[in-house]
């Protein structure tokens, strides 16, 4: 399933029983930005002003919007785990960012 997605930015949506309505957050990022609509065109409108408001208030502000990601990820391993996937890696010759960046690939798409 592939989230909802405007300008870079993805919604995260659950359904409030208690509201009536979906109640969405722009995923990925520290700035709470939040919005609802009681149907999926609704919401997914709201997604998308919440997300506009935030870049024009930036832009006004003279501030530098939040990415969601930066496509950089630090993970800590243990030593024996890192020593073989970097010998996997030369011997398949990839440098051990693609080999990681392969092996994320396969498990978030399998």
């Amino acid at each position: 399933m592939n989230p909802m997605m405007h300008k870079g930015y993805a919604a995260r949506i659950q359904y409030s029983d208690e509201d009536g309505c979906f109640v969405g957050r722009v995923a990925g990022i520290k700035p709470i930005i939040t919005f609802h609509g009681e149907s999926v065109a609704e919401v997914r409108q709201a997604f998308q002003e919440a997300v506009n408001f935030y870049l024009d208030t930036c832009a006004a502000r003279g501030e530098k919007p939040e990415k969601p990601f930066s496509g950089k990820i630090m993970a800590r391993v243990a030593p024996d785990l890192h020593a073989r996937a970097k010998s996997m890696a030369d011997a398949t010759g990839k440098s051990l960012n693609q080999f990681v960046t392969d092996a994320i690939e396969r498990a978030v798409n399998s």
